[in-house]
Order: structure tokens, then sequence, then C-alpha cells
């Protein structure tokens, strides 16, 4: 797609092909403060940043996670906290041969002149603070941009998909200047009730625009990781596609936008069920294995996180099992990367 190299090509591409080796994904644990604060209210745990700190620490902590977990997108706090020994969390990835990651954009924001739709932002300094996260140790980042459907207000606008399209291009170039692999995430919402054929629109759309900026940006595919929404029916459908045609039609629409180059596929769930969200992938790998040019599996986190979370409830005396919980996820999604899992292990 492009003829340009940067600097830290071989090491981007080596970065890359770590974060999408075969039967692994990508943890997200890069909730901002105030959305883990959230979480914990909402299972009775104190929202502090001590509490935030011991619940990073159980994950990432999480005996044999390794097996099924290539590496972890932290927040800013996340990344510069230690164990309850004074080991640094990334000293801990380290040892355990994952890649550490980190999410640089500054969250989304009322886009200007449109009616309820948001730009991502943070490209102000990013240079500098891409700069400083590399020499701390991360290797890739992260940028999520949100977009909307809804029909009776005639969203996602076109003037929507080419801001965050541009800002997510941009963010990309720079994160390879510094030598860290760039993850784009272009989220299509699960939210409102169009059905699964209105989201393939939409994606298709999204992702044309989002390859389109790459290029004229000077981003080099085989250094990049998109994070994408499945292409899923609404929420609120009356008649939501069920898993094969989830499948199908996700990875025809993949097919139809993504460029063979690029260094690999992840899914966000996106407010998919913890099982659904690992049947989905599973299906991909069944019926399409031979017919992906790129490695797909997972990037999750409340699709990982949240059974680990809900019986942890901030106990000392939970961590153990709210760590074999947060395994057996990982593991069946791990499995599911490889078309291994079974909808039969979840009564096992």
């Amino acid at each position: 797609m492009t003829t340009y190299r940067p600097e830290k090509a071989d090491e981007l591409i080596q970065t890359a092909k770590a974060m999408v080796a075969p039967g692994k994904g990508i943890l997200a644990i890069d909730e901002s403060n105030g959305t883990c604060n959230k979480r914990f209210e909402a299972v009775g745990i104190e929202p502090t940043e001590q509490k935030r700190r011991e619940y990073r620490e159980l994950l990432l902590t999480t005996p044999n996670l390794e097996e099924y977990v290539s590496g972890a997108i932290l927040y800013d706090e996340t990344i510069r906290q230690t164990t309850g020994d004074g080991k640094s969390f990334i000293d801990v990835m380290r040892e355990r041969g994952q890649v550490v990651g980190i999410k640089v954009d500054t969250g989304a924001k009322p886009l200007a002149g449109s009616d309820g739709e948001k730009v991502t932002e943070g490209l102000d300094g990013l240079r500098e603070r891409l700069a400083e996260y590399y020499e701390m140790g991360a290797r890739f980042a992260k940028w999520r941009a949100v977009i909307a459907i809804d029909t009776a207000k005639g969203l996602p606008t076109r003037g929507c998909i080419e801001a965050n399209a541009h800002a997510l291009a941009r963010y990309a170039a720079l994160c390879q200047e510094a030598g860290v692999v760039p993850i784009i995430e272009p989220e299509v919402l699960i939210d409102g009730d169009h059905d699964i054929t209105t989201c393939e629109r939409v994606t298709e759309e999204e992702l044309n625009e989002v390859f389109r900026q790459l290029y004229h940006q000077n981003v080099m595919l085989e250094g990049v990781i998109l994070k994408t929404s499945m292409v899923i029916s609404g929420k609120g459908a009356s008649n939501r596609a069920g898993v094969d045609e989830v499948a199908d039609r996700t990875v025809e629409t993949l097919r139809r936008t993504v460029p063979a180059a690029l260094g690999g596929v992840v899914f966000l769930s996106g407010g998919q069920g913890v099982e659904e969200s690992t049947a989905h992938l599973n299906a991909m790998h069944v019926r399409h294995a031979d017919r992906l040019p790129w490695p797909l599996t997972f990037s999750y986190a409340r699709a990982i996180q949240g059974p680990a979370l809900n019986y942890w409830k901030g106990e000392p005396g939970n961590v153990a099992e709210a760590q074999q919980r947060a395994l057996t996820r990982a593991k069946y999604n791990g499995l599911a990367s490889l078309g291994k899992y079974s909808e039969d292990m979840e009564s096992a």
C-alpha cells in the first residue's frame, strides 16, 4: 500500500507478529479511572486508586495467563503502578514474554456541527507522550474512535467517519515514528435497534475510509493492528442475527476492506455477552480459516475481565478463584482464535 518504511520498521513488524501469535490475543485493561470506578461501584468495590491497583495486579499476575494472552493494553495510571511487593507491572509482563501496550487517546468528545456524534481527541502532545511510553517499555498503543448508528438521525454522517479516520491515521503515523505499533480501533457501536445489514454497510464505509487515510499518512500496514467491532445486529434489534451469520458477514466485510498486508486483526467484544463473543470468534475460524489473509484473534476487556471482577468484589480471599475465572475466559478465547472452542466447554 505504501513504499515508506519507518526507521524501526523491522521492530514494528516483529512486535505486531508477537501481538497476534497463534492461539493468543490481547487483554484490554485500559479503562479510564472513571469507567473502572463505575464498574467497581456496580459490584460493591470501593472506587479508589489502591483497589484499581489491586485489580490490575490480580489480572496481570494470573498464573499461566501468558499462554493465551500475548500482551495487555494499560492505562496511564496502570503503566506506572507496581505489585504489592514493588515489582512494576511492566516488569511482570516482560518476564512473562508479554508485550506492553498503552492507551493514548484522551477520549471521544462531541463532534462540532453534528447531532450526537463524537470525535476522539489526543493528538496534541502525542509525539512526546509516545517517546516517554517507549522509554518506559511500551511497544504498542491504542486509539479508539466511536461510530454511532441512528437511522432516524441519518447517523453516522460522512463528516464523522472522515474526522475519526483522519485522527486514527495521524495517530498511527506518530506511533510508528516512535517505534510503537498502533492498534487502530474504529468501533461501530452495538447500541441501537439497527439490523445487521445496516451495521455491515456502516462498517464497510468506515474501514474503507480508515485505510484510505492510513495510505495518505504513509503508515506501514505490516506494523499495524486493526481492532474492530464485529458485523452484528444492534442490541435492540427485533430479530438479531445468529452466530453463523455474524461470522460470515464479519469475515466478508473484512475481506472486502482490509488489505492483506495488515499485521493482524483483533476484535473488541463491544457489548456482547461473554460466551457470545467467544462463539462468534470461533465460528469465523471454523467457517473461514482458509480464507483469512491476516491473523484474526481477540482483544477483549469485559469478555475476559467480567467473571473475574464479579467474583473478586475487592476481597483478598477471592483472588485465586477470580484469577482462575479470568484464565478460563482467556483460554476459551485462545481456543476460539484457532477454531477449537466448543460451547460444551462452558458446562464442563
